[in-house]
């Protein structure tokens, strides 16, 4: 009885409130309008949260195959940015094509964001082969690398410097201090290394679990040539650098003679790479 008798009190008062207001028009609207103003202003942040969100995502478009001018209307249209942040030279696909990006096409985003894309060149960079004859075969290698060349062969001849570069050759050419003989990057040339026969021989890196350019340059420094280079299905120009050695045909630590070839195996399944890895 004395709940009835509150909520009925309550009930009473709260009518008799909305009387007292009725009764001074002024107060009753200058409180209505403000209630209305209110509500609005809620209503309004809502629906702003709500766009505001769904502009801030995007979903990344496929890039891939498009021309880098078209790419970057297509971003900026999207909201995003294209950053070119590196390039490749593959002859069967035209100069400027959108190689490969990063973040994939159909990837969620926010507005603004950075698409890191790898283009076709439109021609092979040109690089001057530096002339190395007389250092080591360690800093004839270095000293190739840093110029965007390799080591084609490498053709041990007796001299009682062992392990130094006795000449350089390009296409069957010896090289001079003054040659100026520039080749596409990533050209392989010819090193003729001396050796001494009682020094005739090296020991084999481990190559597995190495990308193909660092096991390259390991055998190299070791004194042994590339053999057959041997890649999984699936592995093309563009995910090459992502792949890594998961054989070799020399096992590593075994005695090899200096000049002898290491053949390579890669993949891009890591499970691959890590059981052989274990087991050699």
């Amino acid at each position: 009885m004395n709940k009835r008798r509150k909520r009925k009190q309550g009930g009473s008062a709260l009518g008799a409130a909305i009387a007292r207001l009725k009764a001074s028009p002024v107060i009753y609207h200058a409180l209505l309008i403000v209630g209305v103003v209110v509500a609005i202003l809620i209503l309004s942040s809502v629906m702003m949260n709500i766009i505001t969100r769904h502009g801030m995502h995007r979903t990344v478009p496929d890039f891939t195959g498009v021309r880098i001018g078209d790419a970057e209307a297509i971003a900026k249209d999207e909201r995003l940015q294209i950053i070119v942040n590196d390039s490749l030279f593959v002859p069967a696909y035209e100069g400027g094509i959108v190689l490969d990006q990063l973040p994939k096409s159909g990837a969620e985003v926010k507005a603004g964001r950075k698409i890191y894309v790898t283009i076709n060149s439109f021609r092979q960079k040109m690089v001057q082969v530096p002339y190395v004859a007389g250092r080591s075969l360690r800093q004839a290698k270095n000293m190739l690398e840093v110029a965007g060349l390799e080591i084609d062969k490498l053709i041990y001849e007796e001299d009682i410097a062992t392990n130094y570069v006795l000449a350089v050759e390009v296409e069957g050419r010896e090289l001079q201090p003054e040659s100026k003989v520039e080749i596409e990057m990533g050209e392989g040339v010819t090193l003729r290394v001396g050796v001494e026969q009682e020094k005739n021989s090296t020991i084999v890196p481990k190559a597995i679990g190495q990308s193909l350019s660092t096991a390259k340059s390991r055998l190299w420094e070791q004194g042994l040539n590339i053999g057959q280079v041997n890649f999984d299905e699936g592995i093309n120009l563009l995910n090459q650098k992502d792949a890594r050695v998961y054989r070799q045909s020399l096992e590593h630590n075994s005695g090899a003679k200096l000049g002898d070839a290491v053949s390579l195996w890669l993949t891009l399944d890591e499970k691959k790479v890590e059981s052989n890895s274990a087991a050699s």
